[in-house]
């Protein structure tokens, strides 16, 4: 399907849907063995998940800071849902750094 020839990929003209899928159900079943044995390999390898939750959380700190410091005379309620936001954040770091990839087993 594809060579790797010094620093260059060479990719060959096959086309393996193409080939293997001679009708609709068969291109269904490819797709289908794709998502339930190299997707869930790749999501683990790429540790996909963690990261997506990191960026969002990332987001959402900062949001919240922009909120928080416009305010003009903010209460102790306000302080401590920052306090809260802080703290997950800092949990939610922990476990990502310390998390390690899964093996998939077939």
């Amino acid at each position: 399907m594809a060579e790797l020839k010094e620093d260059k990929l060479i990719i060959k003209n096959d086309n393996i849907v193409q080939k293997g899928a001679k009708d609709g159900w068969a291109l269904i079943k490819i797709i289908w063995i794709f998502m339930r044995d190299e997707l869930p390999q790749f999501l683990s390898n790429w540790r996909t998940v963690p990261r997506i939750m990191m960026g969002l959380y990332g987001l959402v700190f900062y949001n919240t800071m922009q909120w928080f410091m416009a305010l003009e005379n903010p209460n102790n309620a306000q302080a401590g849902f920052v306090s809260v936001v802080v703290g997950a954040g800092a949990a939610w770091f922990g476990l990502y750094v310390n998390g390690k990839k899964t093996d998939i087993k077939k």
